[in-house]
């Protein structure tokens, strides 16, 4: 998923991609695997690209080479796969948001004569899906007794201190934004692993501050900078946790070209930051020796997670291969065609 701006890349929840409080059009691609939602939302983003339009992709956690959805914020529209594991039903049909069905390009007496392999790679795909979610919860238990036990002995005060120096120099006068949160989760685990979009900050940000913190005790800070940066006007993007979306990770102020993105072992900041905030050497462990445990058992089970989200994945690309011969694709480019030119006539 792309941040705001051309070609720029992050990931989202396609339900919070749009407020559809305030969106104008909402298209909810429906239709099963390998009918062509991606395709679909290729066509749509390049179209609007082609004219000059700003455009989001917001990429898939399960496939993050394929499409979750697609946003133009300059007209208030977005496109995105309502099917389920993320699925997203109108809230105001027809007047802000509105089913697109692809299942109609399937050819149905064809996709009907497959239905045994189809049932045997749908359920070899959730057994996968159900399996990486288990070792995942797993890892992230022990990760929570681990950030609790540091709570106790980290040395907030110092750390607030720290942040409250650089809200001094970064953030002087006021924005001329409205103070609005754009909310995008900037990777996720994946079955090649953690992917994390840092390109995407680098795109919209010259100046970032890396927070080294291998416990989630950066929360906190980056939420005070956050509200201190709204209250000035500045619009800003906020990228939460994945696995904990009420807890930020990063954040980045595009008006003034800085972000602070935090770092800590799978998601670790490959650039040259402007500043590194050490947070890691403001805690006291009693026991180091059983954190390195625990860091080893969350790995083992995050190592079990991706294996078995490769197998979901592997199990989803011969479920795609057995519809895709009898998809209508050169009907999905035409349907998006026609929407692609309703977008068009409110960018004008």
């Amino acid at each position: 998923m792309d941040f705001p701006g051309k070609g720029e890349t992050g990931q989202v929840d396609s339900a919070i991609m749009m407020d559809q409080e305030t969106g104008l059009d909402l298209l909810i691609l429906e239709g099963g695997p390998g009918v062509g939602k991606n395709t679909f939302m290729r066509e749509i983003g390049k179209t609007m690209e082609q004219a000059g339009a700003d455009v989001e992709y917001l990429w898939c956690s399960g496939d993050p080479d394929s499409l979750d959805g697609v946003a133009i914020p300059a007209i208030r529209c977005a496109v995105c796969d309502g099917t389920s594991p993320h699925i997203v039903e109108p809230k105001y049909p027809a007047a802000v948001d509105r089913y697109v069905d692809l299942g109609r390009f399937y050819d149905l007496p064809a996709a009907k004569a497959q239905a045994a392999e189809v049932k045997r790679h749908t359920h070899d795909y959730q057994d996968a899906y159900a399996r990486a979610y288990r070792c995942l919860k797993a890892a992230r238990q022990v990760e929570l007794d681990t950030a609790a036990e540091i709570r106790q002995c980290f040395d907030s005060q110092r750390a607030a201190r720290r942040i409250s120096g650089i809200m001094a120099r970064e953030l002087r006068g006021r924005g001329t934004g409205t103070g609005r949160i754009t909310r995008r989760f900037l990777g996720s685990v994946t079955h090649k692993g953690p992917v994390w979009r840092f390109d995407s900050v680098e795109t919209l940000c010259s100046k970032i501050y890396e927070l080294e913190d291998s416990y989630e005790q950066a929360g906190g800070l980056l939420s005070a900078l956050c509200a201190e940066a709204v209250r000035r006007s500045y619009d800003v993007i906020a990228c939460p946790s994945p696995e904990e979306p009420e807890r930020l990770e990063h954040l980045l102020i595009p008006e003034l070209g800085v972000a602070f993105v935090t770092s800590k072992p799978g998601m670790e900041y490959p650039g040259k930051p402007y500043r590194r905030v050490r947070l890691n050497a403001l805690s006291h462990p009693e026991s180091k020796a059983r954190l390195r445990f625990r860091s080893r058992m969350a790995g083992v089970l995050r190592e079990a997670g991706v294996t078995a989200l490769q197998d979901a994945k592997a199990a989803h690309d011969r479920l795609e291969s057995v519809y895709n011969p009898y998809v209508d694709f050169e009907g999905v480019r035409a349907q998006a065609a026609i929407e692609a030119g309703r977008l068009l006539s409110w960018l004008n």
